[in-house]
């Protein structure tokens, strides 16, 4: 059986979670507590830090709509979520239809370091697995919650959407993306009516490929049916081949 400094230096490589932080008297060590407060700090920058829509659309090698919520501002955001998921009254008219198949939408929520960190890569593996389908531009959403999403696929016309967004950070994780897929995107759509792709940010959490392949299957299968959300997380559903539409 392992000696605890072995377990412990073990156990600290398989997980970025507080395990065996031992203590000084009643508390806990020095550098456990600092530790947890430079994470929480993290945690706490990831949800006030500002989208930069330029570095953004030059990360992804390509111009991108910037549109906004009706939330004025991350103070409003956080306190009326509500109004993350409505499109702000003057952007709607910068989009127009396009016909196509999926619209990306790349969105702060609640890391703007987890957009910046991977969402160039994760779209470039998504367009990568989807060489035939007709990708409308990315469009960049500031003070956005996920159902915005909604309001941007139905003005751009699009048979998908596909939200990559900040998740809410953790102390062990404060740059983690999560990407949600809507078929027939229109405002009212329910969460239950969503897929979910989460904790994307390796080298910890989903890697860009296996993020991009369950994604593209996902979508696939989403046209197929032509639903997404409750019915096609069923265990028992077959995802159709990558050929396959």
């Amino acid at each position: 059986m392992a000696d605890p400094p072995a377990l412990h230096h073990r156990l600290g490589a398989l997980t970025q979670a507080r395990v065996l932080l031992g203590r000084a008297g009643q508390a806990m060590p020095t550098r456990a507590l600092l530790d947890f407060q430079l994470d929480h700090a993290r945690a706490r920058d990831a949800v006030h830090a500002a989208l930069d829509p330029a570095a953004l659309s030059a990360a992804i090698k390509q111009p991108c709509m910037v549109v906004r919520s009706r939330a004025l501002d991350r103070t409003e955001y956080l306190k009326r979520p509500d109004l993350g998921r409505l499109l702000h009254e003057d952007d709607g008219a910068l989009l127009t239809q396009t016909g196509a198949t999926l619209a990306i939408v790349v969105a702060d929520g609640l890391s703007a370091s987890a957009v910046h960190a991977h969402a160039a890569p994760l779209i470039a593996a998504i367009v990568e697995r989807l060489p035939d389908w007709r990708i409308a531009p990315p469009v960049v959403a500031l003070q956005a919650r996920v159902a915005l999403g909604d309001d941007i696929g139905e003005a751009l016309g699009a048979e998908l959407s596909l939200v990559l967004i900040g998740e809410r950070p953790g102390l062990s994780a404060h740059d983690s993306l999560g990407a949600y897929l809507t078929w027939a995107p229109r405002r009212g759509r329910r969460d239950s009516e969503r897929n979910c792709v989460s904790n994307i940010r390796p080298p910890h959490g989903l890697s860009y490929a296996a993020a991009a392949d369950t994604i593209v299957a996902l979508m696939r299968a989403a046209r197929h049916l032509q639903l997404t959300g409750v019915a096609l997380k069923d265990g028992t559903l077959s995802l159709p081949s990558p050929d396959a539409r």
